[in-house]
């Protein structure tokens, strides 16, 4: 596995080495001991699918509040998107800076997210799928969200007309 660190500290890029034959390929999207080198240790609570059958559908910002901050594992399994993270930690350099990857079925790329980031993703093709395993478990009173359009962070989204529920659209503006 090749874990590239982003432009936030602590959040990678992973790309999985493939073993391709006449059959297709064979790839580890998790391996505890190369995770580990990174100064990465997980322990997966959960895994979730999100299922998008609009381009353009946009989801996001969410993050969890302490005591239940999550790390989660990113990936797209079906179709294209634009995935976008927010680092929300007030101590961290890169405080209120944004990244974006493109991960896609075709490029196997894997998101790794740590603890203190908010994060979501813009669908670029119709039908598309994400995989997500969590390193902590869901808790709907920790759970939080930052607006996908909020100028605190004026973050760059490839389609201006998109697929937003109205939870999504209401954060309010972000205030430390």
């Amino acid at each position: 596995m090749k874990f590239t660190e982003t432009s936030l500290k602590g959040a990678f890029v992973i790309e999985p080495d493939r073993i391709e034959d006449e059959r297709g390929y064979f790839a580890r999207s998790y391996c505890q001991s190369e995770f580990s080198k990174q100064g990465i240790n997980l322990d997966i609570k959960q895994s979730n699918i999100s299922f998008n059958k609009d381009k353009g559908t946009l989801r996001g910002m969410h993050y969890q509040e302490k005591p239940h901050e999550e790390a989660k594992l990113v990936r797209c399994t079906r179709g294209s998107i634009y995935d976008v993270i927010i680092d929300l930690r007030p101590d961290s350099a890169t405080f209120k800076q944004w990244f974006s990857v493109e991960l896609n079925q075709k490029n196997n790329k894997i998101l790794y997210i740590p603890e203190g980031f908010a994060h979501g993703f813009q669908t670029l093709q119709d039908n598309s799928e994400v995989f997500y395993e969590m390193f902590e478990f869901y808790s709907p009173e920790s759970a939080k969200g930052v607006r996908w359009n909020d100028p605190a962070f004026d973050i760059t989204w490839p389609d201006k007309q998109c697929v937003i529920s109205e939870k999504d659209r209401s954060y309010p503006d972000f205030s430390i």
